[in-house]
């Protein structure tokens, strides 16, 4: 049976040294921050810049991820499966 959207989600949060959640909830700014880290994309030590800019980032990253797609939205499930597989192998 594949993981769910939650449970991808929480393996890319531990792969990159966040926290697993209890909860249903998507990646927050610290969480993409991480990401893009892993991904080789610094955002820098100041504040951090907005969630479409990082989903970017982390597109841009990762050549199996569509470029053109809307980064305003979180990723799909495909996505995420990609992103987890790219993660796990570099941590």
């Amino acid at each position: 049976m594949s993981p769910t959207v939650d449970e991808l989600r929480n393996e890319i949060r531990q792969s990159t040294g966040r926290f697993e959640r209890e909860i249903s909830t998507g990646f927050t700014k610290e969480d993409l921050a991480a990401i893009s880290g892993a991904v080789g994309h610094d955002v820098g030590d100041g504040s951090l810049p907005g969630k479409a800019t990082m989903r970017e980032a982390i597109e841009q990253g990762i050549d199996t991820l569509d470029d053109n797609r809307d980064a305003e939205s979180p990723f799909r499930k495909a996505e995420l499966e990609t992103i987890a597989a790219v993660v796990s192998t570099d941590s």
